[in-house]
């Protein structure tokens, strides 16, 4: 594995271990955490996990996977990060205004900027690796320090201000941070397994996937429907594409795979907004709002976003019936 330009996934994975290596580190030495050894192993495994992943294996990343689940499953703890207090953020958010989502935008822009350069110019597979699968996410994880630095230039808040602030949301999100990453190597899991293949042979017996309408319908609501039970459209995904996407919609029908691709994510995302399986989206809320009564406050999240998510569920089936196939 190298690391000169052109920058590429090997980079990313550097800047994630150092950062929860850091994360770690902050979280063992915060005394005012009575967990903190808890929260050192986690976010240390995580690092490791990114930082020698590629070193370990497949015995060894499972081992790994496994300790994640056993520390997670123990409860990690709350510190008091040394950052600016409510009222100092408050006083700047007042003082700044709207210009404070100045850095927030750099990251689209900059991960856009990126792709295209990529793609349309000369330079730009000089600068990031051109292949069309890992170029978004290195122009992604560019546009993230890029704004960091503009933030500590113009802010000029404590140097380690950025890592405290990371590790306060941590600390108040817990494990649910890497849900979506543990789901979606769920999702692979599956595949690997054939649930794809005998979710298609039910589908096939028990649902008429004989036009194409049919079959988007089949392919859209069975994304929502996966994603509600499994909590993440990453994790249906496989499953779903495997099962309807591309032996019906694809290879039977002729459709677009970007478009089947990038609407059926959608439709799994409508799935998202009504389980409370998505604990990355809907328990996060309720832990960060430091609600009473959490269940509550889950129940009433999910609530208000069901009249919401039907309603873009059926307008995602629209899109790809008409975008999908040829007129």
């Amino acid at each position: 594995m190298t690391y000169n330009l052109p920058l590429s996934l090997a980079h990313v994975y550097i800047v994630g271990g150092l950062f929860f290596a850091a994360i770690s580190i902050l979280s063992l030495l915060d005394k005012s955490n009575a967990r903190r050894i808890l929260n050192f192993l986690f976010w240390g495994l995580l690092a490791t996990s990114f930082l020698t992943g590629s070193l370990l294996g497949d015995l060894g990343n499972g081992v790994l996977a496994l300790g994640l689940v056993a520390v997670g499953a123990l409860g990690l703890g709350r510190g008091t990060p040394k950052t600016t207090s409510a009222e100092e953020r408050t006083a700047s958010a007042e003082r700044r205004g709207n210009l404070l989502f100045l850095p927030a935008l750099i990251i689209p822009a900059i991960a856009l900027a990126g792709t295209l350069a990529v793609k349309f110019t000369d330079w730009g597979p000089l600068i990031i690796d051109p292949n069309p699968s890992r170029s978004t996410l290195v122009a992604l994880v560019a546009g993230t320090l890029i704004a960091v630095v503009v933030a500590m230039i113009w802010l000029k808040p404590p140097p380690l201000a950025p890592l405290q602030e990371a590790r306060r949301l941590l600390d108040s999100v817990g494990w649910a941070a890497i849900l979506p990453q543990m789901l979606a190597s769920l999702g692979a899991v599956f595949v690997v397994a054939g649930v794809g293949e005998q979710v298609g042979l039910l589908f096939g017996q028990y649902v008429p996937l004989d036009t194409r309408t049919l079959a988007v319908i089949a392919y859209c609501m069975g994304m929502a429907l996966f994603t509600i039970v499994m909590g993440n459209a990453f994790a249906a995904f496989p499953v779903m594409t495997a099962a309807v996407g591309l032996p019906i919609l694809y290879h039977e029908f002729g459709g677009n795979p970007a478009v089947i691709g990038a609407v059926g994510m959608l439709a799994g995302f409508c799935g998202t907004l009504m389980t409370p399986m998505a604990a990355n989206f809907n328990v996060v809320p309720a832990n960060l709002l430091d609600l009473p009564d959490r269940n509550a406050a889950l129940n009433g999240v999910i609530r208000a976003q069901i009249p919401t998510a039907i309603p873009l569920l059926i307008a995602n089936i629209i899109l790809m019936r008409l975008l999908a196939f040829p007129l």
